[in-house]
């Protein structure tokens, strides 16, 4: 790891190789409610359900073809109890668990799985205090991609991102490339603070992304469909019920990403983000983007407001005994801060005649 002067606190760099990372691949999120937060991912977002029981639900998106993307739990507080990963070969499941151990984290492994449908996995409290889970063995199911009679106008297709809350996103970033993933794009400003990250392993924008802030938490996660007009059915339909106050942010488009999005809340207030439209980032010299903390267009191409909420709210995450990790407090400057209606130093346009949409390194 190539660590920064300014950094006191540098995560160590373990000896051995990291586990091989295919994709962020399912979230098992807690809800206090199972009944309602079925018929929100079920019923208005369409979401698939493999199996269920009384005290879990287990969903996926319709293009996939592995047990589950999403597990919603019932329990007392409503947080997000895994981020999970598939890795390459079932051997890369020994190299987490003694990637992390190396790290001195607290790791778990259970040959059965920690939730239906997915077989040997090791859990563990990472750096930065999430709880992150790899697997390999999984149950495979009908891929539902021809099945037209079940598609709707707001189908979502894939799993497509995690985003975190951390309070310092440079120590996060080191980390996680260490880990293998690699960094699509970010925001800093003059100063050199860095306020927010995009990272991947598969060849697409981000997995996962590091939000600042007070942490750890979950910001969102994301689904994908595959056109805007998906998202734009999704608001309507969620009009048509009168729930629209539970849409958060959008639809808009991002800049960051270049991707269509809508930010939605479910009953316990998860983030739910709908998005669709980024671009290929696979080969290995793609460059990193970098935007101005004041670029009016970073965050919505549009030149939109972000709403305060999508700032400073965010869902609890748990340790491996299922208790909510205390929160850390972010002490670098806050994005929010700098850039909604404070600073006066906002642009759409440069000083000169081109426009303002980031560097490309």
């Amino acid at each position: 790891m190539s660590v920064s002067a300014i950094n006191p606190n540098p995560i160590p760099t373990p000896s051995i190789q990291p586990p091989d990372i295919i994709r962020c691949a399912y979230m098992e999120l807690v809800v206090t409610d199972l009944a309602k937060s079925r018929e929100f991912y079920v019923d208005v977002l369409g979401l698939h359900v493999t199996e269920e029981d009384e005290n879990a639900i287990y969903l996926r998106s319709l293009e996939e073809f592995i047990h589950h993307n999403l597990v919603l739990r019932k329990g007392p507080v409503a947080a997000v109890a895994s981020f999970a990963y598939r890795v390459r070969t079932p051997e890369d499941v020994d190299v987490a668990e003694a990637y992390y151990k190396e790290m001195g984290c607290r790791t778990e492994r259970r040959a059965e799985g920690f939730t239906k449908g997915v077989g040997d996995s090791v859990r563990v409290e990472d750096p930065l205090g999430f709880p992150y889970e790899f697997f390999y063995h999984v149950d495979h199911v009908e891929r539902l991609t021809q099945r037209y009679d079940l598609y709707s106008a707001g189908e979502l297709v894939r799993l497509d991102h995690f985003n975190q809350v951390t309070p310092d996103v440079p120590r996060g970033r080191a980390y996680l490339e260490d880990l293998g993933f690699r960094v699509s794009e970010d925001i800093k400003d003059s100063d050199g603070v860095t306020y927010a990250a995009w990272m991947h392993r598969k060849d697409t924008v981000h997995d996962t992304a590091l939000t600042g802030g007070d942490g750890p938490r979950m910001h969102h996660v994301a689904f994908a469909t595959h056109e805007k007009h998906n998202i734009i059915q999704i608001c309507d339909k969620m009009g048509a019920l009168r729930i629209s106050d539970r849409i958060e942010r959008g639809p808009g488009r991002h800049g960051v990403s270049n991707a269509f999005y809508l930010y939605i809340l479910d009953p316990d207030d998860h983030r739910i983000e709908i998005y669709t439209q980024d671009y290929y980032t696979g080969d290995p010299d793609n460059p990193t983007i970098t935007w101005d903390v004041h670029d009016n267009q970073r965050r919505d191409w549009w030149g939109n407001p972000v709403v305060p909420s999508w700032y400073t709210e965010a869902s609890l995450v748990l340790d491996l005994d299922g208790n909510p990790q205390p929160l850390v407090a972010r002490t670098d400057s806050s994005e929010m801060e700098v850039t909604v209606g404070a600073d006066g130093f906002s642009y759409t346009r440069g000083d000169e005649t081109d426009y303002k949409v980031g560097s490309q390194l």
